[in-house]
């Protein structure tokens, strides 16, 4: 009965903070954005959203798959639907931490799979810099096709920031991180050197062998061609989301693909500053959306609440479905387990 109680109520947890995230939103618009929304909700063509729904999912069950790839070179083969499942606990713990999903998606799949968090762990840092890859061939494809218009809004941005007669140089700024970095790693040399058979510094030097395998992974990938297909189809996947949301609202149904590249674009540096684009999603996309004389907030504001909404639903229905399969393989084990007869 106490198990049943902890299970819904973690649920109502999550569902409660879903909700106070959306209404917190919502209350942060200005009257005429208000107004503005309410009336391209009211005449928003709801159909084009389906496929932006159907391609949400698409593209994380397809990190998850990748994810699996990642993991099998060290010798474990977790299920498709146990990764999937915490692929989408990381993405709705995300949304409210950011980078808690990370952590949260290696122990569960550890709790639940058998499976080191120290190698998991190599595997997430491992996709996470492909990602700044694939990132920075979209900014390169963006300029690229629409070198004039993004270049205009580049220099546009750096006269506003030069206005800041105060502010302090990008050189020095990068001088200071590079000391702090190099005293950092002095400091944690000696450290390591002085103490090396404390019992946290062996820990530490565990976790750095387990990331070094996780890491290792990308060396021996047998499917390699899979893998890339499916960090492909991912980032397809986000590109025709906004692509063909632009059809469910009037004001940005004549918008095409350089400005699904440039939406995109920014909308990614959102998600990255700030746990699932809060706040910083709609007013990145309502800036880039400026860029083609397109004055609406409401786009940004509709796409952040279809992907969050999506992740909050899916999340919170895959955390249950997570619990209920581990509880069903642990059922199915006591009635193998042979039992003593003799006591």
């Amino acid at each position: 009965m106490k198990k049943k109680l902890l299970t819904v109520l973690k649920y109502l947890i999550f569902l409660g903070v879903g909700i106070f995230l959306t209404w917190w939103q919502l209350s942060k618009m200005t009257p005429s954005q208000k107004i503005q929304f309410r009336e391209s909700l009211q005449h928003a063509h709801y159909i084009y959203l389906i496929p932006v729904f159907i391609l949400t999912v698409l593209g994380h069950i397809s990190r998850a798959v990748r994810w699996k790839i990642l993991i099998e070179p060290m010798g474990y083969k977790p299920k498709t639907s146990t990764t999937f499942y915490t692929v989408m606990c990381g993405y709705l713990a995300n949304t409210f931490l950011p980078r808690a999903g990370e952590i949260l998606r290696c122990t569960l799949l550890s709790r639940y799979e058998k499976i080191p968090v120290t190698k998991l762990f190599g595997t997430i840092l491992i996709e996470r810099i492909l990602d700044l890859f694939c990132y920075a061939f979209l900014i390169v494809i963006t300029f690229l096709i629409q070198i004039e218009t993004v270049s205009d809004f580049i220099k546009t941005k750096i006269t506003q920031i030069g206005k800041y007669k105060h502010a302090v140089p990008v050189w020095l700024i990068v001088l200071i991180i590079l000391i702090l970095a190099a005293i950092f790693f002095l400091i944690a040399k000696w450290i390591f050197s002085r103490y090396k058979h404390h019992p946290y510094i062996i820990k530490v030097k565990g976790l750095h062998v387990g990331l070094k395998e996780g890491f290792s992974t990308i060396l021996h990938l047998k499917k390699r061609k899979k893998f890339l297909a499916h960090t492909a189809f991912i980032w397809a996947c986000y590109f025709l989301e906004v692509y063909i949301g632009f059809s469910a609202l009037s004001a940005t149904s004549s918008l095409g693909i350089g400005a699904a590249f440039s939406v995109l674009s920014l909308a990614t540096l959102a998600m990255i500053v700030s746990p699932g684009g809060l706040g910083a999603f709609p007013i990145a996309v309502q800036q880039v959306l400026l860029i083609y004389n397109v004055d609406n907030i409401s786009f940004g504001w509709l796409m952040w609440g279809v992907t969050t909404g999506i992740i909050i639903a899916v999340g919170i229905i895959c955390f249950g479905l997570l619990i209920y399969q581990n509880k069903n393989k642990n059922e199915k084990k006591r009635h193998i387990e042979p039992t003593n007869i003799y006591g």
